[in-house]
């Protein structure tokens, strides 16, 4: 049976035109099948693409098909994903063409890899495919073929002068189909140079069977937004593999002697090391330090010295900001402590009005103490000079000590104390050195005194800066009310709040009101009252605009923000049975996601079918109850209807909490469940799906929380899979790929 897996460009030149040739029309076409693949998010092509497709019309040998086939293929559109928009589309002739070029198409099994060997040796290239009968092989230097080169493995000698590294590529063909393996380089050392073959003391890494490293990492020290480029070199035989790790967990992609990272944040710092092996040996390089620290810029010659400034331009006395961030923290499920039940749809509310102001906002449930302090340790680092505001929203247990106010994290013991909270006041000297134009701590907690703790933290001295705000929602010892309204849990504090959030007012004076409004609520007069501490001595606001963008200082910090908010894409499961099963996701909070399937195409000889999700991995927060339901009101979340109104009817929806903790890739099992025509009993197929690190997980809260694994990477598996190549609508090294250095791995 062929493989269905392989990407739309392993296809021959004689199946592209005889695709074109049915596809080249204006019925059940090209267009049709444009609109179909386009189903998917990343297949989906611009209305400009299309209409490069159309002018292809106009060309002596053009093609539209051909042209939006190769869209797809660069797009790593698979075979499977084709055939299913034809059997969509109903081109029963088009499906049995690709049907039957699936059978004898072919595939590269085992690619040449790249080598730095010793002046001298002999080296060998090896590249094995599969596919039809009677398989020819040839091997090319550059664009040059290399005389009597047929076979799959290329023996070169080496004794040539050293220069410029040469590079292979290997084409393999039955008849008219082909395919090119990957291009690969060797590079002479000449023997007693600094990267040759080293000697026992030179403190390169070396085994007595045969595979030695001889160019080791080195460790680095960068800023947010700088390449991260490490390389490792060995030379062996058979020829070395390469698979890099971080923190004792394997990079995925990372899989060549260089591995390179752009526009790095601090989700990528810790210790990296490579494995290389071959099939009957292993060495380790040496583990390196990799640091990455927050880059700090100055804001300049438009803005004024102080605490933030405002810009040369737009109406008198207006002040601007250079961006606005906000970190919303909700603590409700306490392990040890009575539950709340306000904090979800508070932390909700404050979120969706701040996205109005244009405030990047972070916003997560249920923390433990590690998580909480790493989460405020990533938003610092979206903080600097000028940005407004630090905006820090908490919602849960609290207390108050000695003027110091504690925020409590949902894994506190009993009786707990200063250690095991995270201090506001330390928090806001924090902020404070890193130059934010405003600085907003809005605390939705108790201020009752803690008995058990009569510690006085030393926070340190804070900075006079007059641009710092705390809105109390509560008194000095006193406590903070949850408002129950039917099936929602408002705290008084957000139902007040934020019916001014929006209002152009300089913000001391907006809480002001919010002050006032709560003093008319019967039930907490002389209970509940909202306290003011400021020292803003400027008119700043939440509706200040930010500085239109002219520099690239924020980039660094955009991109730290993005990471923690990308959802996966949706996407399209085909099962061996022909059923079609829908995967698409949705965010609740920055830690909390919704994942639904949907079933997209049935063939007719199945009577009921039902996709649902399984294996999903136990460090996460999911109660059985809340996965695989028919309505998102069975979640029991009280968001559901916000998020559902734009999730497609006719799906099972299941509520993944606590992504913070995810130490590795979220992967799960998709289980379909069918019954055929006059069948009783139903037939079951799996198919295991992997969506990488979604949302917050992405910025690793739970290894920078938690101490090293205790066990070796030495028990890793190697690399489960050989690349494949990319294309192949040409028949000459040249024009099919380009040498352009070895591969990087870039998330």
């Amino acid at each position: 049976m062929g493989d269905w897996s392989m990407p739309i460009g392993s296809l021959g030149e004689e199946v592209v035109a005889r695709l074109c040739e049915l596809l080249d029309n204006a019925g059940r076409g090209w267009r049709k099948l444009a609109e179909l693949a386009g189903a998917e998010k990343r297949f989906k092509c611009s209305a400009e693409e299309l209409e490069m497709c159309s002018l292809k019309v106009l060309e002596p040998r053009g093609s539209p098909t051909q042209c939006l086939l190769q869209l797809l293929a660069e797009r790593d559109c698979t075979l499977r994903y084709l055939l299913g928009c034809l059997e969509r589309m109903g081109h029963e002739q088009a499906c049995r063409v690709l049907s039957s070029a699936v059978q004898d198409v072919i595939r590269i099994t085992v690619q040449p890899e790249s080598q730095v060997v010793a002046e001298g040796t002999q080296v060998s290239l090896t590249c094995c495919a599969t596919g039809p009968p009677g398989l020819v092989y040839q091997w090319f230097c550059g664009r040059q073929e290399v005389p009597g080169a047929t076979s799959p493995e290329l023996v070169i000698d080496t004794a040539s002068p050293v220069g410029q590294p040469e590079w292979y590529i290997c084409r393999v063909n039955c008849g008219a189909t082909f395919t090119f393996s990957r291009w690969a380089h060797v590079q002479v050392e000449k023997n007693g140079s600094p990267n040759s073959v080293p000697s026992p003391g030179s403190g390169y890494c070396l085994t007595t069977a045969g595979l030695q490293i001889l160019r080791q990492p080195r460790p680095c020290r960068l800023a947010e937004g700088d390449t991260l480029a490490l390389e490792c070199r060995a030379i062996g035989n058979p020829p070395p593999q390469y698979q890099w790790f971080r923190n004792r967990r394997p990079v995925e992609g990372a899989q060549a002697p260089q591995l390179q990272v752009k526009l790095v944040t601090t989700a990528e710092r810790g210790s990296y090391s490579c494995r290389v092996f071959n099939l009957f040996h292993e060495v380790w390089s040496q583990e390196v330090d990799v640091e990455i620290g927050p880059r700090l810029f100055t804001s300049g010659g438009s803005w004024q010295e102080g605490d933030g400034g405002s810009l040369e331009y737009g109406s008198p006395g207006q002040l601007y900001a250079t961006d606005k961030v906000a970190l919303l923290i909700g603590n409700m499920h306490y392990l040890h402590h009575k539950q709340l039940q306000a904090p979800i749809v508070d932390v909700h509310a404050l979120g969706a009005l701040l996205h109005q102001l244009d405030f990047k906002v972070v916003s997560l449930l249920d923390l433990r103490k590690a998580e909480m302090q790493m989460a405020v340790d990533e938003f610092l680092l979206l903080l600097d000079k000028g940005v407004y505001a630090g905006l820090l929203y908490y919602a849960g247990h609290g207390y108050e000590n000695f003027g110091n106010s504690f925020m409590v994290p949902i894994d506190a013991p009993s009786t707990y104390t200063s250690e095991h909270c995270l201090c506001v006041q330390r928090v806001l000297r924090e902020m404070q050195q890193r130059r934010t134009g405003l600085n907003i701590f809005l605390l939705d907690m108790c201020r009752k005194r803690n008995l058990n703790d009569d510690v006085i933290p030393q926070v340190g001295a804070l900075e006079v800066t007059a641009n710092i705000v705390f809105g109390y929602a509560t008194c000095a010892d006193a406590e903070a009310y949850e408002l129950s309204q039917g099936e929602f849990s408002n705290g008084i504090f957000v139902t007040f709040l934020k019916r001014w959030l929006l209002e152009d007012e300089k913000i001391t004076v907006l809480l002001d009101k919010v002050a006032e409004d709560m003093g008319t609520l019967e039930i907490t007069r002389g209970r509940q009252a909202l306290e003011l501490r400021s020292n803003l001595s400027e008119r700043r606001a939440l509706t200040d605009p930010i500085r239109p963008p002219g520099q690239d200082e924020s980039s660094a910090r955009n991109l730290q923000w993005a990471k923690a908010h990308v959802l996966p894409e949706s996407r399209h499961l085909c099962f061996d049975c022909g059923v079609t099963v829908q995967l698409a996701f949705a965010a609740e909070f920055s830690n909390i996601m919704i994942i639904y399937t949907r079933i997209v195409a049935v063939p007719k000889d199945i009577t009921k079918c039902e996709a649902r999700l399984t294996d999903i991995p136990e460090e996460l927060d999911v109660d059985l109850k809340c996965t695989n339901k028919e309505s998102p009101e069975e979640l029991g979340s009280p968001l559901a209807p916000v998020w559902s109104l734009s999730c497609p009817s006719c799906c099972l929806y299941s509520r993944i909490c606590g992504l913070q903790k995810l130490r590795q890739e979220l992967a799960f099992t998709v289980c379909l469940q069918y019954r055929y025509q006059g069948m009783d009993d139903f037939v079951e197929e799996r198919q295991r799906v992997n969506v990488g690190r979604p949302l917050i997980a992405k910025l690793n809260l739970q290894w920078a929380a938690s101490p090293s694994p205790p066990h070796s990477p030495l028990f890793s598996s190697p690399p489960g899979s050989w690349g494949v190549v990319e294309g192949s609508w040409v028949n000459t090294p040249e024009e099919n790929l380009s040498p352009e250095g070895p591969s990087s791995h870039t998330p």
